[in-house]
């Protein structure tokens, strides 16, 4: 297990254009006057034509060359010949096979979790709902991402199968497409800003045709963000921080410009390594993170500890730590599901409105006095 919002932090890609927009693509899309309805997600780009809408993909993965374009279009739509050439999906599916435990929230608060036939590795889902549906034998077990089963695949027939991408070899994927399965890349991963990432449940919104629904559920977290950001501007002080924690001999802690370091920035905090740029994680040793944090004012610590003496069973310099010794260590492995998974991993990159509230909540409890944390809390 690596360490703070390391599963997650390493996310990062370049602006892509958005709003409105005349252009014309290197494959010759002209997407005209139509309005992109995507706001932040930077690899994310949506055209609504009305009976049929062009979604695309940059950059699922750090410096992809490629964009990916769909189309999704309504029963009897007419569709012009220039898009023939695109991988072209019927809407509303119907049934759906996901890869990432972060796709699974946007299922559940489009109440479309139903539709979910199958999973690499179910003991990573920490949903209730989907867990109950896994344990009726709903959801087929599909091994991991490295070596999926493409015949249990093929057996389920998803109407889309979503994948995610670490670079431009995945066979797997190819053989799907060649078996007649409709395959998306799905980079919500690979965003850079709590928003960004968080916007992506409008990709699965409009293959369910439930995009009002996705606008209107993204609409209220970017709500509930922004105004704990506000809040978070009214703190009079901003204590240091330490991340992460040792996993196998060396330290992990997320870059200065990554997902995780945003957060605690924009809760307040002053992060120790904010000055490194990236939005991957550092590997550093111990000795060179006790001196630079043996005084930081808190430590957020990865998902593998549930208390202070687990920590110091497993190392036991973490009490070197000003931070430890006064007990101002946090957090989020308390909520795991029924199998293990750790829920952070899971719903953190899709509701940001509530990590950044948690994070106040710890950096600077007096402004919000009757909040309890729902992901992070204090080990003792």
């Amino acid at each position: 297990m690596q360490s703070f919002f390391s599963k997650i932090v390493l996310f990062a890609l370049l602006i892509f254009a958005i709003g409105c927009k005349k252009n014309q693509d290197q494959q010759g899309v002209i997407t005209s006057e139509i309005k992109n309805e995507i706001k932040y997600a930077s690899g994310l780009s949506i055209f609504d034509y009305g009976d049929y809408s062009i979604l695309k993909v940059s950059n699922p993965w750090p410096n992809a060359t490629q964009d990916y374009t769909y189309i999704l279009k309504e029963k009897d739509a007419k569709v012009p010949d220039s898009l023939s050439q695109f991988t072209t999906i019927q809407v509303p599916i119907k049934s759906i096979v996901v890869t990432s435990t972060t796709h699974i929230p946007s299922l559940e608060m489009l109440g479309v979790e139903n539709s979910l036939v199958g999973f690499p590795n179910l003991d990573y889902i920490s949903s209730e709902k989907v867990r109950a549906r896994i344990e009726s034998g709903k959801v087929r077990e599909l091994g991991n991402n490295q070596t999926l089963n493409t015949e249990v695949i093929i057996d389920v027939a998803p109407d889309v199968f979503i994948g995610y991408g670490i670079d431009n070899k995945n066979p797997t994927l190819d053989n799907l497409e060649k078996s007649g399965l409709k395959v998306m890349l799905n980079g919500d991963w690979n965003e850079q800003t709590p928003l960004g990432k968080a916007e992506w449940i409008k990709f699965f919104g409009y293959l369910y045709g439930l995009d009002e629904k996705a606008n209107t559920i993204f609409s209220d977290i970017e709500k509930e963000y922004n105004t704990t950001l506000a809040l978070a501007k009214k703190a009079t002080s901003k204590p240091t921080i330490l991340a992460g924690d040792m996993f196998e001999g060396t330290w992990y802690l997320p870059k200065g410009t990554s997902w995780g370091s945003l957060l605690l920035a924009q809760a307040g905090g002053n992060y120790l390594w904010n000055e490194t740029e990236g939005t991957g994680s550092l590997s550093l040793s111990f000795e060179t993170v006790l001196e630079k944090a043996k005084d930081a004012d808190f430590w957020i610590t990865s998902g593998q500890f549930s208390s202070l003496k687990e920590m110091t069973d497993s190392n036991p310099h973490y009490s070197q730590f000003k931070a430890f010794q006064q007990k101002n260590v946090y957090s989020f492995s308390s909520k795991k599901g029924k199998t293990g998974g750790i829920l952070y991993y899971e719903l953190a990159p899709n509701r940001p409105d509530i990590v950044l509230k948690d994070i106040v909540k710890t950096l600077h409890p007096e402004l919000l006095p009757d909040y309890t944390p729902f992901f992070f809390e204090r080990l003792k």
